[in-house]
């Protein structure tokens, strides 16, 4: 394609934006996919050390909401930017591009050093991994990618290859599918995720009718015949049922101090020790990690328990 030479180019306010939201793109991109492929790093090599992971998959989520959005968003306004430049030759020397390569440029630069930097330290320190040694390999890999596609752009490869900077976008383009896609299989499907928290709330349900069973005995010096019996208009408290199918939990007494609670999970507690990162606990399945008394398989699951009455003495009844 020809190009129509202009001698005063000038940065126009429709240039200043294309550039100022493919830059914005480009690097939220670039740390979308970044912690995205963490995360499957994470998953894939459980540390430990490490505290427990998400079982939601909400850091997954999020990095591939960005990954979806973003990077086409930044191949869309860098076609565009090209095509603007092929038609007008000097829109090549305006200061919004000189700036935003550069800028680019000199950050990927950073980047690098500080990556090396840290692997070297680690190393040195006897701290190195194959989780964290992939984490490293993942920046350095894209800081330089960034490194030497801009680099190239700059000089102005790409505006005389018109045709392999097509191939490059189309294989970034394959690439985000591929890590989007492999989300589900790590994480889930929305339905799955939305079975999980059902689970939760089970779970969550099933404690609190546990402790006012146990406040009952402390109270009356019994267990209660029913789940009915707990509730108690003036506390506001009514026992809870199933969210899912609107069923009461099941409940049965064995003897004096041992009772039986049951519920109908969808799926077993989700297994992510390790999973999360370092220096912060994420959010957490309440029966997993937390309190392994409520680690279930999937269907139809009974929790006995036995009151301990020396844990749990029978409350005073005061005298008048």
């Amino acid at each position: 394609m020809e190009t129509t030479p202009t001698t005063h180019a000038k940065t126009t306010p429709r240039d200043f934006f294309l550039w100022s939201g493919a830059v914005i793109a480009l690097y939220g991109s670039v740390i979308s996919i970044t912690a995205l492929l963490f995360e499957y790093i994470n998953r894939a090599f459980p540390d430990p050390l490490a505290y427990v992971g998400d079982p939601y998959g909400g850091a997954v989520r999020a990095a591939m909401a960005g990954v979806i959005v973003l990077i086409p968003t930044t191949l869309v306004l860098m076609h565009l930017i090209r095509r603007t430049i092929l038609k007008e030759s000097g829109k090549a020397e305006i200061w919004a591009r000189r700036w935003a390569l550069v800028l680019t440029i000199f950050i990927s630069i950073v980047v690098i050093l500080i990556d090396l930097i840290t692997l070297i330290t680690t190393f040195l320190g006897g701290e190195l991994s194959v989780r964290f040694g992939l984490k490293v390999a993942v920046v350095l890999l894209i800081a330089l990618f960034v490194f030497l596609h801009f680099l190239a752009d700059i000089k102005g490869y790409w505006l005389q290859n018109v045709k392999k900077a097509g191939l490059i976008s189309s294989a970034v383009l394959a690439m985000s599918l591929v890590c989007v896609t492999a989300g589900f299989y790590i994480i889930g499907t929305p339905g799955d995720i939305r079975m999980l928290r059902y689970d939760e709330q089970k779970v969550s349900d099933l404690q609190s009718i546990q402790y006012q069973i146990v406040n009952y005995y402390q109270q009356k010096g019994e267990l209660p015949e029913s789940l009915s019996n707990l509730n108690d208009p003036l506390s506001s408290y009514m026992t809870p049922i199933d969210p899912q199918t609107s069923a009461d939990y099941r409940y049965s007494v064995k003897d004096d101090l041992s009772f039986t609670l049951c519920g109908t999970f969808n799926k077993p507690t989700p297994d992510t020790q390790g999973q999360g990162e370092y220096g912060y606990r994420d959010a957490s399945y309440p029966s997993m990690g937390v309190d392994e008394n409520w680690n279930h398989e999937a269907g139809e699951i009974c929790f006995d328990r036995t009151i301990d009455p020396e844990r749990y003495p029978l409350f005073e009844k005061p005298s008048f």
